[in-house]
């Protein structure tokens, strides 16, 4: 500890003893966004099943801080997208998206919800990422618990180091007109 290239100085008067620290303010608000992100699972296949798999007791997805999934849009997230979405659904997806308050963070869980799948039909949507922005792409046919966990612990990681002003930035917003939100 003595070959530390750390300064100590003598704290501010009046600001003495334990439980005090300083930090900023981007790195607190991160970090409790990161630990307590609230799912919407918007599940339509086979990779809902490993969901379910991935929310009960041998994974226990609620480790993570998401513990309470949540069934309506207004009280979400986290969106996550998990099976085949057809043409048909992509204006409800959307919808459901632009209902979550900000911030809103997405998971393509599945090949399905990520690029179509095996099904290049006229019929399925090709990528969710036609109709919403995505953050964090699950690949697998389904994937496994342990990928859906590894995927959410990478959205953590974005979130815990995003910027609180990242939203109100001229190219997060030139992202989302591109969507035509």
């Amino acid at each position: 500890m003595s070959d530390s290239k750390t300064n100590m100085v003598a704290p501010p008067e009046g600001v003495v003893g334990e439980g005090f620290f300083a930090t900023k303010l981007n790195d607190v608000v991160g970090l409790a966004r990161a630990n307590s992100l609230w799912p919407l699972p918007f599940a339509t296949s086979c990779c809902g099943i490993e969901f379910m798999a991935t929310m009960a007791s041998h994974y226990d997805l609620a480790r993570f801080g998401s513990e309470r999934v949540s069934f309506s849009p207004r009280q979400a997230d986290m969106l996550m997208v998990m099976g085949t979405i057809s043409k048909k659904m992509a204006p409800i997806l959307r919808q459901v998206y632009e209902q979550m308050s900000e911030p809103r963070w997405v998971i393509a869980v599945g090949a399905c919800a990520s690029s179509g799948g095996v099904f290049d039909t006229y019929s399925v949507l090709q990528g969710i990422d036609k109709v919403i922005p995505v953050d964090v792409y699950v690949p697998g046919c389904p994937p496994r618990p342990e990928q859906i966990v590894d995927g959410v612990m990478a959205l953590q990681e974005l979130v815990r180091t995003e910027s609180v002003r990242r939203r109100s930035s001229p190219e997060y917003k030139e992202l989302l007109a591109s969507y035509n939100l």
